[in-house]
């Protein structure tokens, strides 16, 4: 079997990629009886020199390989007939500038997995880039809380060399006694989790969070159960809220009221209640001043998510009162960082981590043809 990785050739384009050349070298050695081959690229964050180094074979024609490997969507113009292919499609929740994508697999003949639908048996994911938006979105918060204030410059998160760059940065500050809270506590939450421990932000409980006041920046990390609650007022389990999610409204204004940051890491589905709304965030009593919106979800669970930013201009400001967007430095104004690729900016840390989660999950199901024991993918 012949595995290709493809280069990314979506606008803008994306430096990650499924495997970094170590891992293609691991890969090599684990399972013998597969020929691997890059396609050339000079956005790649790892050059071809580094993966030819590593005994791995680049060319700019990989068509004669049965399996492609990929991290964005591929253009449908570049998709080989009769193959097999892995990327994210982002079709999942059905997003209708992708339909043209899913008509072609299917007219191509394509057997495809979406890197979204690798699952476990309890159907929790098992490769993805979560924690890396989380790393970055924990950082981009801080950094947009000390751009709006004026207090301190942060650079760019994409312009160091990795997470410890991005932390070594953040432990030079010296902040004021701010409270986040981060909705989520899978990969991404834990991404955010990752970055406030580093820097030795202290985790308090729910209801310490909501009564005490602190000396020193605090986070609490809450869960669906903290912040949704039944329209009858009953008390039930993560499975009711999961099954009927359209019996539940939120409860997030309590913490509204005594955050000033805001991360988002949690996974929204269509039917569930708006988290954050417009009405939370024009109440006086609201005192966020920071939405760190990485699930990035445009106008659905989180008020001021107008639209994605970019990582070139990641900020802007939202006013509450009269719903639109505004200049950040605005005096009502919320400072919103909601970007959809946050991992492009560690995308070293990001493809390494990516690779060997991949390498020990859904390399060897593939390869021995048990993959229904272990992930499911979408033909």
């Amino acid at each position: 079997m012949k595995f290709g990785i493809i280069k990314e050739s979506k606008t803008p384009p994306d430096r990650r990629v499924v495997f970094s050349p170590d891992e293609l070298a691991r890969i090599k050695q684990l399972h013998q009886g597969i020929t691997i081959k890059v396609e050339s690229s000079t956005v790649r964050v790892f050059t071809d020199e580094q993966y030819r180094n590593m005994g791995i074979e680049v060319a700019n024609d990989i068509s004669d390989c049965d399996v492609f490997f990929g991290v964005k969507e591929v253009p449908v113009e570049n998709l080989i007939p009769n193959k097999s292919y892995f990327f994210f499609s982002h079709t999942i929740k059905k997003q209708p500038h992708n339909r043209k994508l899913l008509q072609a697999l299917l007219e191509k003949n394509i057997d495809f997995y979406d890197h979204e639908t690798l699952v476990n048996s309890q159907n929790h994911r098992l490769i993805g880039f979560g924690k890396y938006a989380g790393i970055v979105g924990a950082y981009n918060s801080i950094r947009a809380f000390g751009i709006k204030f004026e207090l301190f410059k942060l650079p760019k998160a994409e312009t160091l060399s990795g997470k410890e760059a991005l932390i070594a940065h953040l432990k030079r500050l010296i902040l004021p006694p701010l409270k986040f809270v981060i909705t989520g506590t899978g990969k991404v939450g834990n991404g955010v989790k990752e970055v406030l421990d580093a820097i030795k932000i202290k985790e308090v409980s729910v209801e310490n969070y909501l009564t005490k006041n602190y000396t020193q920046a605090v986070y609490t990390q809450i869960d669906v159960l903290d912040y949704n609650k039944r329209k009858d007022g009953k008390i039930l389990d993560f499975n009711d809220f999961f099954q009927n999610p359209q019996d539940y409204i939120s409860d997030f204004e309590r913490f509204t009221k005594v955050s000033d940051i805001y991360i988002t890491g949690h996974f929204y589905a269509n039917e569930a209640p708006i988290i954050l709304s417009r009405e939370m965030l024009s109440s006086k009593d609201c005192k966020i001043k920071i939405v760190a919106d990485i699930s990035c979800d445009v106008n659905r669970p989180i008020a001021c998510t107008l639209r994605s930013a970019t990582i070139a201009e990641p900020l802007y400001g939202y006013l509450p009162i009269e719903n639109k967007e505004v200049d950040v430095f605005h005096p009502g104004a919320i400072v919103v960082m909601a970007v959809d690729n946050l991992p492009c900016e560690l995308p070293k840390d990001a493809s390494e981590g990516f690779g060997e989660m991949f390498t020990e999950y859904v390399i060897p199901a593939f390869l021995t043809g048990t993959k229904t024991e272990y992930w499911s993918g979408l033909r």
